[in-house]
């Protein structure tokens, strides 16, 4: 009895010593922002300042994170990452999760990281309207009461593309008939430093226009070295040549790398340095030596890295774009950014230059430092990924030859209100798929298209089981089988697929909510490179409701929060839903046989006509008349025939 008793003092004590760690954002436009001294520009900031602040918790906390909307659009805010259990409404994906923040609404972001297990690097960025691009990004830190690995300080890397256009300019530019090839919007530059805009480039590619790295360690930015002069607007904080980070001879750096591009995934290395891989995507991994990481679109590394024992030189750190992702590379980029190791100001800065190649990390063959079996699998989705230039004349990605459009009902009111019609697929959309509580679901990517692509999950981290060199081939060395009963296979929430490759995911569906799986490149997902999964909707519907703020929000932007896709209390009829485009049908249609019968008609009548003429004959006008007649009956009489056997 009395244990009875002191377990339930400590289940009134635990929340109370848990604590809550409360931020304020208010989303601004930030004017002049130029952190690579090459160009101003406005950019979205936090609190009237860019970069965000860095946000750095301890995971016996949870995070409550008040957000004031003072931008000219709806907005959200992604905890890149976290699970959001059971609460996928906090999850900040417009169109899927919520409706988004009105302009001049304010909303309350709560991340239980005292209950939801997860611990190491993460970052939070805006998922609307491509905010993020526009500077809506941040590094998100989460401490554990122990850590797996032992060091004595650790600094925070933040990799990024810059662009010097708005997001919404490109975007413009991006799905355009203009650009049929769906050359990403990454905008080149002019010799005499104003921006290039993509009607002024003769190529139709655009490319980034420079890349940044800075640092923040605690919560805060490491400011510019001393004696620089970095522009006023964001002259706290150090970027590329103007960022160092201090280190001590002997002392060992915990290094935690994230990649917070729209397009560019970087190469990463130190002259100079050794690096081992302690975590990847928040897991906890044995140590791994490398010389070089290679990071797509928001993947994370921490590595730890042991300074040197000496302070007679200065250390380069490199950061280069991988520029195979590029169309083509203008002379006028430089796609390479290099900070530095700072032992002593006075010593000298060692650059080795480049290395001899790239090559990506061999993720699969990292072990988590917490052991979990990969479970037999019960279910397979299997995703082709393709672009095309659609009917519309604008270039469009697909996932198994379907583009996805944001619903006008985001999925999560979907599954709340359909009761038990919540299980039909169909009432989502396409391109959604519901799977039931506790499947465990292989998810295969095959990249069909010629560029890497990185994809995330929401609300989940995935065992990657298997990858494939050629999805295409019968040669087990290219496309090997899934090898089932691994002890205990990588998992992340983020991974690259390079062209013809594939990848199989293994998912529990242990977190009942709406989740998107989609690019992490932001203009892919802008042209439908994502799926929802629908995860045990009845489940859903016993447990937590959303508040209604987040209804009153969809409300207020004219959006519903009931019934299918569609808004519609049905599971079949989606009228008024977005669909498309689609794929150019090849061959011949109705429409194209008909006016092809047509120009075949109007050759013989000439050749005959003439034909007439040349052996004599003559037709008085009005037999002419009657002639041109009769063919146009003839040939409507056909068109209604043909388009009898189907439409176009």
């Amino acid at each position: 009895m009395q244990l009875q008793q002191f377990s339930l003092l400590l289940s009134l004590v635990a929340p109370v010593l848990a604590g809550v760690q409360e931020i304020w954002w208010n989303l601004t436009w930030v004017e002049n922002v130029n952190p690579d001294g090459l160009f101003e520009r406005r950019a979205v900031g936090v609190n009237g300042s860019w970069p965000p602040p860095p946000m750095d918790v301890h995971t016996n906390d949870s995070l409550l994170v008040h957000v004031t909307n003072s931008l000219d659009a709806p907005s959200t805010l992604h905890h890149h990452g976290m699970f959001f259990n059971s609460t996928s409404w906090m999850d900040g994906a417009q169109g899927v999760s919520e409706c988004g923040i009105p302009p001049g609404g304010q909303f309350d972001y709560e991340i239980a990281l005292n209950s939801s297990d997860q611990w190491g690097t993460y970052w939070v960025h805006a998922h609307a309207s491509g905010q993020y691009v526009d500077g809506l990004r941040a590094p998100f830190v989460l401490h554990p009461p122990k850590e797996a690995h032992s060091y004595d300080e650790e600094f925070t890397i933040i990799l990024g593309d810059w662009y010097h256009d708005e997001h919404a300019v490109l975007l413009h530019q991006f799905i355009n008939i203009a650009n049929p090839g769906g050359a990403e919007p990454v905008p080149g530059r002019d010799t005499n430093g104003s921006p290039v805009h993509m009607q002024e480039v003769d190529t139709g590619y655009h490319y980034a226009d420079s890349a940044l790295i800075y640092f923040a360690q605690n919560a805060t930015y490491l400011g510019p070295i001393a004696g620089t002069s970095p522009a006023p607007v964001t002259s706290a904080v150090g970027f590329n040549e103007n960022a160092t980070l201090p280190f001590q001879p002997g002392k060992t750096y915990r290094l935690r790398i994230i990649n917070t591009s729209g397009f560019a995934a970087f190469f990463f290395w130190i002259d100079g340095h050794d690096m081992r891989i302690i975590e990847v995507d928040g897991t906890d991994v044995e140590e791994s030596p490398i010389d070089l990481i290679g990071l797509t679109v928001a993947q994370r590394y921490s590595v730890l890295v042991t300074a040197r024992n000496d302070t007679a030189a200065n250390w380069a750190i490199h950061a280069n774009m991988d520029t195979d992702m590029f169309d083509t590379v203008p002379e006028t980029l430089n796609p390479n950014v290099t900070s530095s190791i700072t032992y002593s100001s006075s010593s000298p800065l060692t650059d080795l230059g480049f290395v001899d190649e790239y090559h990506d990390v061999d993720d699969v063959s990292l072990v988590p430092v917490i052991k979990v079996p990969q479970v037999p699998s019960t279910r397979t989705i299997e995703l082709e990924v393709s672009f095309d230039t659609m009917d519309d004349g604008t270039n469009h990605a697909m996932f198994n030859q379907i583009t996805y459009n944001t619903p006008l009902v985001p999925a999560v009111f979907s599954a709340l209100s359909l009761d038990n019609n919540a299980t039909v697929a169909e009432a989502y959309g396409p391109t959604s798929f519901v799977i039931e509580h506790l499947d465990v679901i292989d998810i295969v990517i095959k990249n069909g298209d010629a560029g890497k692509h990185p994809f995330h999950l929401h609300g989940h981290k995935y065992q990657i089981v298997g990858r494939s060199e050629d999805y295409t081939s019968n040669d087990p060395a290219l496309n090997p089988p899934i090898v089932e009963g691994q002890a205990n296979p990588i998992r992340r929430d983020t991974v690259q697929v390079p062209s013809m490759h594939s990848v199989t995911l293994r998912v529990i569906a242990d977190n009942p909510g709406v989740w998107l799986l989609h690019c992490h490149i932001e203009w892919h997902l802008e042209v439908g490179l994502a799926i929802q999964l629908i995860e045990a909707p009845l489940v859903m519907q016993q447990r937590n409701s959303p508040p209604q703020l987040i209804r009153d929000h969809c409300a207020a932007l004219g959006k519903g929060t009931s019934g299918n896709a569609a808004g519609r209390a049905s599971t079949t009829d989606l009228t008024g839903l977005p669909l498309g485009p689609f794929p150019q049908v090849l061959g011949w249609r109705p429409k194209g046989i008909g006016a092809m019968f047509g120009c075949v008609l109007t050759a013989v009548l000439g050749m005959a006509t003439v034909t007439w003429y040349a052996l004599g004959g003559q037709l008085t006008e009005e037999e002419v008349e009657e002639e041109v007649k009769a063919g146009i009956a003839a040939k409507e009489a056909r068109g209604k025939r043909l388009w009898s056997f189907g439409r176009n």
